[in-house]
Order: C-alpha cells, then sequence, then structure tokens
C-alpha cells in the first residue's frame, strides 16, 4: 500500500510539471519576466534576470538589432544579450506621490557584468556594504546619490555596463529602451535590474531577453553537449550493429536475456538521438521544442530505468542459473515502476530548471527518492551477485564462475568511479558557486551517460550470443533444489532423480560384493 501511495505521488508531481511546462512555455536562452518583484538587499532592490556562458563574438560590429521574431536568427558570429519589451511598473501610491510636471521621478537600472568584475558592483571596494551609492560616499566624486555604486574596468572601459530607465511624472509604468549589448569577452554574464529609490518599492518587471552565442541559442555550458550526444549516438549506433550481427550470427543460440539487452541497446540509441535534435532545434531557435524535449526525458527516464533493471536480473542469474525471476518478479516490477516516475520527474525539473528557476526545495525533494532507490538498486545488485557466485563456486560450474567474476569486476569498478564522481561534482558545485568554471560544467552529465554506456558494451562482450551457449545459458542442472518450473523444468528434474537412483543401485551392489553379500545373492538366484 504505501509503495502503491508513493507511485501514485510521483505521478501526480509528474503531470502537475508537465502541465505548468505546457502553460508557460519552454524557453532557456530567452528569458522571460511575468510581474516579478525585486528583492530588497542592503539599501538597494534588485531582480535577477539571468546568468549565462557567453562566449566572445567571432565577428566585430553592430549587434543585430532587435526584433518582434525570436525565429528569424540573428547574424552568425555575433555574441550578444538584447533587451526586448521590458518594462517596469509601480504601485500607484508610488506614482501619486511624485510631481506630475517632474521628468524623472525614479530610476531603474539594468547592469551586465562578468561574474570575475563582481566586487566591481556595491560598495566594498570603499570599505562599505552599500550597493548604492549614499551622500556620505558620493562626497569624493566616486559616484552618484540614487544610483548603483559602480567602479569601472580600466582594462574593458564601459564594463560593467549600466542601462538607465525612468519613471516620469505621475506615471505608473516605465519602458525600457530597446537595445542590444554585443559581447566581445568570453566569461560567466549575469543581469541584473536594480533601484535604490525606497519609494519605488513593489515594483514588478515584464518583459524578456534574448542570450545568444557565436553558434546559436544554446547556453555556453550546454553547447559541448550538442556534439557529445551526436557523438555518442553514433557510438550506440556502432554498439547496435554489433550485437545485432552476432544476433543473427547465432540465432539459434539467443536467451531470453538477449532479448532485454537489445531492448536497452536500443533504448539508449533513440534517446541519444532525441537529445541531439532536441539541443539542435534548441541553438537554432531560443526554445527548447515541447514534443522533442517530452520525447527525450521520457525515453532517458525509461532507459535509466530498464539498464538497471537489467542489472539486477543479471546480478540474480536470470538466464544463466535460473529460468525465470519467480517470487521476486513483482518486486522487480514495482521497483521499477517507481524508479520511472521518480526518474521522469526528477528529468522534468532538471530541465525546465534553467528555464522556470525551479527552487532548490523542489530539486531536493525529488533528487532524494531517485538516490534511495538507486541506493535500493546497488544494495539489491550486489547482495544478489554475491548468492550467485556462491552458487556457481559450490557446483563448480567454472565457465559460468568467471563469466560473473569479470562482470562483478566490472561493476566493483563503475561503482567506485561513481563514488569518486560524485565526491569530484560536490567539489565541483562548492567550489564555483558562480558558475565561473561553465565551460567545464557539460562533462557532469556527460560522465554519467558515458559509464553507462561503458557498462552496457561490457554485458554486451560477455553475454554476446555464440556457438558455445552453455557458458552463460541456463540448464537443469543449475536450478535450485525444490523450486518448481515448467512442465520442461520438472521433466529435468525427473531425468536427473532417476539417474541418481541408477547410482545408487550401482554402489549398493558393489559394496554388496566388497562385503561378501555378492555371493549369497548369487546362490539365491541360482536356487
Amino acid at each position: 500500500m504505501m509503495n502503491r501511495r508513493m507511485g501514485i505521488g510521483f505521478l501526480i508531481i509528474e503531470c502537475l510539471l508537465v502541465m505548468n511546462w505546457m502553460m508557460v512555455g519552454v524557453k532557456s536562452s530567452i528569458h522571460e519576466y511575468r510581474n516579478s518583484p525585486f528583492i530588497p538587499q542592503f539599501n538597494s532592490f534588485f531582480f535577477l534576470g539571468g546568468n549565462e556562458g557567453l562566449y566572445a563574438s567571432r565577428v566585430l560590429g553592430a549587434a543585430p538589432k532587435n526584433s518582434s521574431d525570436d525565429s528569424n536568427n540573428p547574424l552568425d558570429g555575433k555574441s550578444f544579450i538584447r533587451f526586448d519589451s521590458i518594462s517596469f511598473r509601480r504601485t500607484k501610491e508610488a506614482a501619486n506621490k511624485q510631481n506630475e510636471m517632474q521628468q524623472s521621478t525614479g530610476v531603474v537600472e539594468a547592469i551586465i557584468v562578468e561574474v570575475k568584475d563582481r566586487d566591481r558592483i556595491g560598495g566594498s571596494y570603499m570599505n562599505s556594504d552599500a550597493i548604492c551609492c549614499t551622500p556620505s560616499l558620493a562626497k569624493d566624486g566616486s559616484c552618484k546619490v540614487g544610483e548603483v555604486i559602480i567602479r569601472q574596468d580600466p582594462d574593458n572601459p564601459g564594463w560593467p555596463k549600466r542601462m538607465q530607465t525612468s519613471f516620469e511624472g505621475t506615471n505608473e509604468e516605465a519602458t525600457m529602451t530597446l537595445d542590444t549589448v554585443e559581447i566581445n569577452k568570453t566569461g560567466m554574464y549575469y543581469l541584473y535590474f536594480m533601484f535604490c529609490n525606497p519609494e519605488l518599492r513593489g515594483t514588478l518587471i515584464s518583459g524578456k531577453t534574448v542570450w545568444h552565442n557565436p553558434d546559436g541559442y544554446l547556453p555556453g555550458k550546454m553547447a559541448p553537449l550538442m556534439t557529445f550526444y551526436g557523438l555518442t549516438s553514433l557510438a550506440y549506433l556502432v554498439l547496435g550493429l554489433f550485437w545485432f550481427l552476432r544476433f543473427v550470427q547465432y540465432w539459434k543460440d539467443v536467451i531470453q536475456l538477449h532479448y532485454h539487452i537489445t531492448a536497452v541497446i536500443g533504448l539508449g540509441m533513440c534517446e541519444m538521438a532525441l537529445w541531439y535534435f532536441e539541443y539542435s532545434n534548441f541553438n537554432a531557435a531560443g526554445y527548447r521544442p515541447m514534443v522533442i524535449t517530452l520525447w527525450a526525458v521520457s525515453f532517458s527516464a525509461i532507459k535509466k530505468t530498464v539498464s538497471r533493471l537489467l542489472l539486477l536480473v543479471v546480478s540474480m542469474g536470470y538466464g544463466v542459473m535460473r529460468p525465470t525471476l519467480g517470487a521476486v518478479t513483482s518486486k522487480v516490477f514495482l521497483l521499477g515502476v517507481i524508479y520511472f516516475l521518480a526518474s521522469e520527474a526528477l528529468e522534468l525539473v532538471e530541465h525546465l530548471g534553467n528555464i522556470n528557476d525551479f527552487s532548490g526545495k523542489v530539486r531536493l525533494f525529488l533528487v532524494l527518492p531517485v538516490a534511495l532507490l538507486d541506493a535500493i538498486f546497488i544494495l539489491w545488485i550486489f547482495s544478489s551477485l554475491s548468492k550467485t557466485l556462491e552458487k556457481l563456486q559450490i557446483r563448480r560450474t567454472m565457465a559460468k564462475l568467471e563469466l560473473y567474476r569479470k562482470f562483478t569486476n566490472a561493476l566493483a569498478v563503475s561503482v567506485l568511479l561513481s563514488v569518486v564522481w560524485i565526491g569530484y561534482e560536490l567539489y565541483f558545485n562548492a567550489s564555483d558557486p558562480f558558475g565561473e568554471a561553465w565551460r567545464r560544467a557539460w562533462i557532469i552529465p556527460a560522465f554519467w551517460t558515458l559509464l553507462a554506456y561503458l557498462l552496457l558494451m561490457v554485458i554486451c562482450v560477455l553475454w554476446a550470443p555464440s556457438h558455445n551457449p552453455t557458458r552463460y545459458t541456463y540448464s537443469g542442472e543449475d536450478e535450485e533444489e525444490g523450486l518448481p518450473l515448467t512442465s520442461s523444468g520438472v521433466k529435468v528434474a525427473g531425468d536427473v532423480a532417476t539417474k541418481l537412483e541408477r547410482k545408487e543401485r550401482k554402489a549398493s551392489i558393489t559394496s554388496d560384493h566388497v562385503f561378501g553379500l555378492g555371493e549369497d545373492l548369487e546362490e539365491d538366484k541360482r536356487e
């Protein structure tokens, strides 16, 4: 009952995420703001408009001008941030306090800063925690009262970049001038909207900004993944071709386990191809293609689930030591269903988080169940492997024992690499809170994809169809005592029992001759 409730809960979460996705749209390099509030910080109010890794423009010159149609690709080789239809709305109370004849009655600033220059924003270099300039700080002429303190970079004139938008008279709304800022230096850029006037408290921002790299709309930290997924899809194609040729060559010796391995290879090919096309479409249009992304996420969750189930059933000796899973089939199936739902929900959040900025609590709520289920899989897999190896050692089936030893070693190495990589991920995230190492961030998800591929390749090599299937196929002699099988299994067990009975009779006759009883029996027969 508890497992059923968990499954229903994950299903509800997944449905809500998909509904939310369809309602708000699928965007990433195009950041949308929908009546978003400003957050107080020290003596200022700010709103984070986005942050992305951007490469420097390859072609210098004026950036593409604003366009209401985001589907039109800008000039190749350009890197820029474009402000499109940005507006600010203050409260009626704040507007009514102003002088109708006054030209500027409140200023909102858009500030673009490279993350390594973040110390140039605010009064930290003046030994002050203030972000906005105060009368005491303005005495030396380094800043203006009512504006954000910015110390310009002498090596990069005009940066950090500042753009101001003013409210006029008693107007409640102010619209930012359409503008495009070209990026001529590779780095992680942050966009902040800020104001210093306390009377503007309650102001909301609406509109969108478009972030573009020289080769398309993909954020810098995601761009290498498109190439990676393309190469990985080719790698799965090569593995699938190898498996198909072996499958056809030895089709008479194929067992049920081979069909499961084929399914995992097929899912991997589809998953990598879908992610490549998803990134390619995203790079061209600036919007994540909803249908392709949903398919990619679903195939990713299905492949992860089936891969773990494959490792589990192989560890149990399925197809090698036992023809069926028996009573544990329902437990394995239930664990697979729960893992799929949890993984699907997490995948949706991870691939929407860069867009709709899901909170860390939501991610944590979905990461923990997946981590717990992964731990259950690992414990169950190694527990089953231990029992299988023990049985093989007792029965002295050396070929199968060697096969499982190789599989155990490969699995142990993969688990060890996973633990080391998790430690590296924790170090990477802890040591880079501002995303300055964004150009290396793509290797984090790429590692897990590569590890899964290598482990699948090991299974394909060990369990490849061959002319000598007895090294991995199930035989009646491997069956556990007292375990009822199918009719064929019962027949095999009966044959084994008959052979054992004959051996016992022969042994009995031999022992009788040894103790001199054989002669008496012969005499009885003569009489």
